[in-house]
Order: C-alpha cells, then structure tokens, then sequence
C-alpha cells in the first residue's frame, strides 16, 4: 500500500507537470484540459485500492488513512494547487501577471486565515468520513483499529493549523499598503 501512495503521490506532480507542458510549452489547451483534470482520480484510485485491499482481509494500517487523506486533500485544495501552480508558471513562462498573493494584514488577512483554517477543518472531516465509512465497510474493530487511531492522530493538523487565524486575529499585523 506505501508503494501506491508513493506512486499516486509522483503521478498526481507527474499529471499535474504535463497538463502544464500540453498548455504552455506545446499550446493544447484542450488537452492540457483533460490531463488536468485526471490529476484527482488519481486520489480515487489509491482509495478504491485501500478499500479492495481491506475488504480482501488486509488489517487497516496507516497508509489506509493516508489514501483518504490524499483524497480530502485533492476534494479541498486540489483546485486550489493546479491553479497556484498554474498562476506561477503562466507568469514565469507564459508572460502572465504575477500570481495572486494573500492579503498582507488588516481584516483581509484574518478573514483569508480563517477562511484556510475551514478548508483544513473540511479536508479533516472529509478524510475522517472517508475512513468512518471504511470502518463501517469492513464491519470489524480489529482489522479497523487503525483508521480510528489515524483519525485522532490527523486531529493534531486543524489543531496546530489554528494558531495561523488566532495568532492574525489576536495580534493582527498592519495593512502594507503599496505606493508607487
């Protein structure tokens, strides 16, 4: 199972590297298109394969924790990845305008911590569904005590991740504001 997490892991930057070659190096727009939007069934791949593997009487380990992860993460912040990416190299190559940054202080910047920090919270509750169904799938504590562990241990995220929005909102930096 690391090995397939590994290989999805490589193809997802690997998907990701050529849909961006199709449209700036090579100007195919569609077909950049189409490898772009492959990039998260790759996620669902390693997740169908930890459910086979587990409903074929493996015992829940880590890495099944890690293939809903993966998926959560891709179903929040995928879109999210591709575009950043996406941004920073139409700017790099492609002669695009600079990337989007966030806010740099004041009330925006609070807001876009906070705004972050639900996104985690919703990667963790998606992660955490995905693994709660697999519990239920396999319909046996023993060979699922894993995925129960994993979840708690995946709480530590959203909770550390907290302190970025709570540190903006309790001492909030200044707005720079840029002249020119």
């Amino acid at each position: 199972m690391l090995a397939l997490i590994i290989a999805c892991e490589i193809g997802f930057w690997v998907f990701l590297g050529l849909g961006l070659i199709a449209r700036y190096g090579l100007r195919l727009s569609r077909v950049s298109a189409i490898v772009l939007l492959c990039v998260p069934l790759i996620d669902v791949v390693l997740l169908v394969a930890g459910v086979i593997d587990m409903r074929s009487g493996a015992v829940a380990t880590w890495q099944h924790g890690l293939a809903a992860t993966y998926l959560a993460y891709s179903v929040v912040f995928g879109h999210r990845t591709i575009q950043w990416v996406d941004a920073h190299v139409a700017h790099r190559f492609a002669g695009g305008p600079p990337p989007w940054k966030p806010p740099s202080g004041g009330s925006a910047r609070i807001r876009y911590e906070w705004g972050f920090w639900l996104r985690i919270v919703l990667a963790y509750g998606i992660a955490c569904g995905l693994l709660f169904a697999a519990i239920v799938m396999v319909g046996d504590d023993a060979r699922t005590e894993a995925l129960s562990a994993f979840m708690l241990g995946a709480l530590k995220v959203p909770l550390i991740a907290a302190i970025w929005p709570i540190s903006y909102t309790l001492w909030p930096k200044k707005d720079q504001v840029t002249t020119g």
